[in-house]
This record gives C-alpha cells, sequence and structure tokens, in this order.
C-alpha cells in the first residue's frame, strides 16, 4: 500500500486434515480473510507453500486456479450470490455449466443437491421467492454440486436469525459427517462451538489452534 508493506499473513504454518470441521476467527485485520482466500486459490501466496490434497497450487496460474477452484472447491458466502432473475435449479447448475458438463447431467446433480439441503420442491422458485434460511441453503446445494474436496463458508450465517443460522450450522455438521472438509470464518463464538477445531488469528499470525468438542447443532 503505498510505501507501507502490510504482511496480511506471516509465517502462518496449519495442516487440515480431511474431513475436519475447522471454524477460523480473529478480529478485523488479523488475516482470517487472506487465509480464505489462499485456501480458496483465491489469492497466490508471496511465499511458501499451499498444497491442496497433496497438489501443491500456489504456483499455478490463473487459469489452472480457476479449474481447481470449480473442481475441488464449494464457496459459501454471507451475501449468497445468488443470481436473482435465475432459478435455485439454474443457480445450483452454474458451476457445472464452467466444468462443461452435459444439459441432462446437470439438471439431474442439480436436483439432488437441492434434495441434499432440503429444497427439490423450491427447484423453479428464484431468490426474492425464498427465504434468507432458503437462499443460503440454495447457495450450499451450488457450492456442493460439483462434489468438492473442501467446503469453504464466509460468514454464512451473518444475515441470518438465530434459529436459521441454527439450522444452516446443522446443515454443515450434516455435510461433514458425510466426509466432507469444512472450513468456516466467522467472528461469533456461538457459531465456533459447532466446530471441532478453532484456529484464532490475530495481526497476521496463528495464535491459538484449539482442538474442542463440538457442539451438536441438530
Amino acid at each position: 500500500m503505498g510505501p507501507q508493506t502490510v504482511h496480511a499473513l506471516d509465517d502462518v504454518t496449519v495442516a487440515i486434515d480431511r474431513g475436519e470441521f475447522v471454524a477460523v476467527m480473529g478480529p478485523s485485520g488479523s488475516g482470517k480473510s487472506t487465509f480464505m482466500n489462499l485456501l480458496g486459490c483465491l489469492d497466490r501466496p508471496d511465499a511458501g507453500h499451499y498444497r491442496l490434497d497433496g497438489r501443491e497450487v500456489a504456483g499455478l496460474s490463473s487459469d489452472a486456479l480457476a479449474a481447481v477452484r470449480n473442481r475441488s472447491i464449494g464457496f459459501v458466502f454471507q451475501s449468497f450470490n445468488l443470481l436473482p432473475r435465475q432459478t435455485a435449479l439454474a443457480n445450483v447448475m452454474l458451476p457445472m455449466v464452467y466444468a462443461g458438463i452435459g444439459h441432462a447431467e446437470r439438471v439431474e446433480r442439480a436436483l439432488a443437491a437441492l434434495d441434499a439441503v432440503g429444497l427439490r420442491e423450491r427447484a423453479g422458485h428464484r431468490p426474492t421467492q425464498l427465504s434468507g434460511g432458503q437462499q443460503q441453503r440454495v447457495a450450499i446445494a451450488r457450492a456442493l454440486v460439483n462434489d468438492p474436496l473442501l467446503l469453504l463458508a464466509d460468514e454464512p450465517t451473518g444475515a441470518l436469525d438465530t434459529a436459521t443460522s441454527l439450522e444452516i450450522i446443522a446443515l454443515f455438521q450434516r455435510l461433514n459427517r458425510r466426509g466432507i472438509t469444512v472450513v468456516l470464518v466467522t467472528h461469533e463464538p456461538e457459531v465456533a462451538r459447532f466446530a471441532a477445531r478453532v484456529l484464532q488469528f490475530r495481526d497476521g499470525r496463528l495464535i491459538d489452534d484449539l482442538r474442542q468438542d463440538a457442539e451438536v447443532a441438530a
């Protein structure tokens, strides 16, 4: 930033095993968003290594990183990021369009993903016809449809009320029990308590790596 060098992350070493449910916490400016962007192959580290499923990805080209994101990583955001004029089904099908999957298979897999989040009967509804919790479920179905290795959730309950937040966390826990690796960024301790591991960041450094008995949301 001009003459100033900002070390968003510094000397961070962490390994996340397949099938873990990890919460990432820290105050604003702590480095947790940069950490999430690196895990999601949205940013590249200036130094060091990032291995995803044993593959070094830090030095890949932009096109190669885009392919990794599409095939190996599912993203869930606080703001849902659904296309407002498209149906739930069309929104869930979108990642498969970029993956070059045929239409018939796209429909079949998108319906299966919507079924997994309890919204198959809402496949023809547009986002404005869905509640906030339902929109987030559609976003989760979209994240799952390419069968990713890793599900990244950035403040996924931030725009939801308490009861709906618990429903979404319960859904993440069910997906995790199926073997999906979940990494969730949150500033809320009441959300982090549902994860089996909590990474705490401050000033660009990992200051705590706590394993805990996760509470069960449902």
